[in-house]
C-alpha cells in the first residue's frame, strides 16, 4: 500500500461514503443505522481506508461470546467481521489486507477476543484467498445463506497479537 492511503477510525462524516461503497460493491446492503450500530458499540473494529483524503474502503465487525471454533466445548470471545469492501479501482493495492490486519489488531487489543470469523460467499476466490493468506481457514459451510441462494463459507482464526503483528510488518 503505497504512502497515499491511509488507514483510520471511521467517524460518522464517512457514512455516506460508506454506504455507497457497500452498495457499488457488495449485493449485501446494510441500513444506515445498522452501519452507526456497529460504529457505536465496536468503534475499534470500524475502520476506513482513505486516499487523498477520500474514503475508498472499509471493514466493520461485532465482538460475539460464543463457541470456540478450534477448542471444544470452550467459550470464547469472537471477532466478527460484519464487512469489508474496496472500490474496485482502488484494489489489489494491499488496502483489504491492511484494513483486516488492522481490524484483528484491534480485535484483541480493545475487545480481547481470541478468535474471528467471518462469512463469505463460496464463489469469491479473491476474498477468500485474502482469509486464507491472513490465516483464516474454513471451519463450516451454512448452505443458501445469500438470498439469492448461495452457500457461504465459514472461516475463522484464532487471534495471536505476535502473528498480526509481524503480517503488518510484512505487509508494509
Amino acid at each position: 500500500m503505497d504512502d497515499n492511503y491511509k488507514i483510520r477510525k471511521f467517524r460518522e462524516e464517512d457514512l455516506e461514503k460508506v454506504v455507497l461503497i457497500n452498495r457499488l460493491c457488495l449485493p449485501e446492503n446494510y441500513s444506515s443505522s445498522f452501519f452507526l450500530d456497529l460504529h457505536k458499540n465496536y468503534p475499534e473494529i470500524f475502520i476506513v481506508a482513505e486516499h487523498n483524503n477520500e474514503v475508498v474502503g472499509y471493514v466493520m465487525g461485532r465482538v460475539e461470546v460464543g463457541f470456540s471454533d478450534f477448542h471444544k466445548f470452550k467459550i470464547a470471545r469472537k471477532g466478527h467481521i460484519v464487512s469489508i469492501a474496496v472500490l474496485p479501482e482502488h484494489r489489489m493495492k494491499g488496502i483489504g489486507t491492511a484494513l483486516m490486519l488492522q481490524a484483528l489488531k484491534n480485535m484483541v487489543l480493545h475487545y480481547n477476543c481470541q478468535e474471528t470469523y467471518l462469512e463469505v460467499r463460496v464463489s469469491n476466490e479473491k476474498a477468500i484467498n485474502l482469509y486464507k493468506k491472513l490465516g483464516y481457514k474454513e471451519v463450516r459451510r451454512i448452505p443458501l445463506y445469500y438470498l439469492d441462494g448461495e452457500d457461504a463459507s465459514v472461516m475463522s482464526q484464532e487471534l495471536k497479537l505476535e502473528e498480526i503483528q509481524k503480517q503488518t510488518l510484512n505487509h508494509q
